[in-house]
């Protein structure tokens, strides 16, 4: 093959290419529609609402001297999950926000240690992040702590209010 030839092989493989890049550009539909969306924000909000729940004592073998882990962490303030990773004095070595959920259930709360792979610990954290969203992202130390959440009333995400205690209005969040 001369070097003619080549050349233009390539060229015509080249704009091939690039015309089946272009057109598939302008035919490909956003990565999910309005209703995919919803079902999204529909399904995280029902994992946040598990993990509040959770949080707030819902599962008898998270505790065996009633505590919750909203006794320490009210509206998960000092949890902190968007520091882990992070080294603990406690482990002697960094360890993720799932461990420390966990060292908290077994030794505050005497409980039962939950799987962190198991839907109950990604429900955890669906709330705990959900109401961390848009806080810095930043590993560190233990004693760095950043200021607790404002959740002027109910849960801090939408859901339905139970009508209990302040749970009686729909939350409406202010920062997004």
């Amino acid at each position: 093959m001369t070097p003619k030839i080549a050349i233009r092989r390539a060229l015509g493989l080249g704009g091939v290419i690039a015309v089946t890049v272009v057109a598939g550009t302008a035919f490909a539909r956003p990565p999910f529609t309005q209703e995919e969306l919803e079902q999204q924000m529909a399904s995280l909000y029902e994992y946040a609402q598990r993990g509040y729940d959770l949080w707030h004592g819902a599962e008898p073998s998270m505790t065996s001297n009633g505590l919750a882990c909203g006794n320490c962490h009210p509206d998960t303030a000092a949890s902190n999950p968007q520091t882990f990773p992070k080294y603990m004095i406690m482990y002697g070595k960094v360890v993720p926000w799932t461990e420390m959920v966990n060292w908290c259930i077994e030794n505050p709360q005497l409980g039962k240690r939950l799987d962190v792979t198991s839907d109950d610990m990604t429900a955890m954290q669906a709330y705990a992040m959900y109401l961390h969203r848009g806080l810095p992202i930043q590993p560190g130390l233990a004693s760095e702590q950043t200021a607790s959440v404002p959740v002027e009333f109910g849960t801090g995400f939408k859901r339905e209010p139970t009508g209990l205690g302040v749970d009686t209005k729909e939350y409406v969040s202010e920062r997004y």
